[in-house]
């Protein structure tokens, strides 16, 4: 079920602390904020549970920025409330910020120091200090992969180097929730699959996530739920599956087909599972609701037609078509 995506209320959440339900870990309700005349976010609304990571879906300039910037406690909303596992938090909570690290899509590195002494003087302002800093930035160096260079200036570093090491800032006071903006924006392939894999190594350990993003590829590889954010609201959200459903988006089947094609399509209409097909030289498009629970049928009639089957291809909808359909307009453009 999609929720609804203004948030819960509070007398709800006080309902279910009644009932003995899990409080969500992260709970935001109807987060306001503008500048002038200018609307940037408008009654946002989520949760997020305990060990989930949950995305941020939308295009620069949707409010996913000044949306996170508010829950990590360094904007304060104009309207709305946060709560970290059931506490009020705000810019002037320390105890509920301490359980938050905050990864700005801005570098917050000091390129002539390197590795070791940018993660040790963080880790001295977490408080952390002799042994337990040094174990601690050891672990982070080992979880974004730069033990090897943890002597080497930032200064040096690629692009891709720079932006690990300022998520291992962000991990170094080992949060119960990791809120990243854009972490992996700007960098190489390698780099941002390695930056990725240090995300889900976090998440894997329990560690609750809060990702924003306008690459529908990282969303789809991270994220248990998204929010799909647009012009400062939250159009919906959910699972990958219940978005597309939500959206009524169609999979696809692709059949490359020789000798007995036109036997063959005429049988594949007959199928009430198939809501349109489409003729294209050897190429047959089926349009379906679920291709993944047919796909055996499909096959057997196209055997039973005695028509020749080069290649099936199955293409289920993305996140990327979610968001056209939810807003009219491409997520990148």
């Amino acid at each position: 079920m999609l929720r609804n995506t203004g948030g819960r209320s509070s007398d709800d959440v006080e309902q279910e602390k009644g009932e003995n339900v899990t409080v969500a870990l992260l709970e935001v309700e109807k987060l306001s904020k503008s500048y002038g005349s200018n609307t940037a976010v408008a009654e946002v609304g989520f949760h997020i549970d305990k060990g989930e990571t949950y995305g941020l879906l939308g295009p620069n300039g949707a409010g996913k920025s000044t949306t996170i910037s508010i829950i990590a406690g360094v904007l304060k909303a104009d309207s709305g409330s946060v709560r970290i596992d059931g506490q009020e938090h705000g810019v002037s909570n320390a105890a509920t910020k301490g359980q938050i690290g905050f990864v700005p899509q801005e570098l917050a590195l000091y390129p002539d120091l390197n590795a070791w002494d940018n993660l040790m003087f963080f880790a001295r302002l977490y408080g952390l200090s002799g042994a337990k800093a040094r174990s601690r930035c050891g672990e982070i160096l080992e979880i974004i992969d730069l033990t090897d260079r943890a002597k080497e200036n930032v200064s040096t570093f690629s692009g891709g180097m720079s932006r690990r090491l300022n998520i291992g800032v962000g991990m170094l006071n080992r949060p119960r929730l990791l809120i990243l903006d854009e972490p992996a924006v700007g960098v190489d392939a390698q780099s941002r699959n390695a930056i990725l894999e240090s995300i889900q190594r976090q998440a894997a350990d329990g560690v609750s996530v809060l990702y924003t993003t306008h690459y529908m590829e990282e969303a789809e590889r991270l994220c248990d739920r998204v929010g799909i954010i647009d012009s400062g609201r939250i159009q919906a959200e959910g699972t990958q599956r219940e978005l597309i459903s939500q959206v009524g988006e169609d999979d696809t089947i692709v059949l490359s087909l020789g000798g007995g094609k036109d036997r063959a399509v005429r049988a594949l209409k007959e199928l009430s599972e198939v809501r349109e097909v489409s003729v294209e030289g050897s190429e047959v498009r089926l349009l379906l609701k679920d291709a993944r629970s047919v796909i055996a049928r499909i096959l057997e009639v196209v055997t039973a037609s005695e028509a020749v089957l080069r290649s099936v291809e199955v293409q289920e909808p993305d996140l990327e078509a979610v968001f056209l359909h939810l807003t009219g307009k491409a997520l990148r453009e």
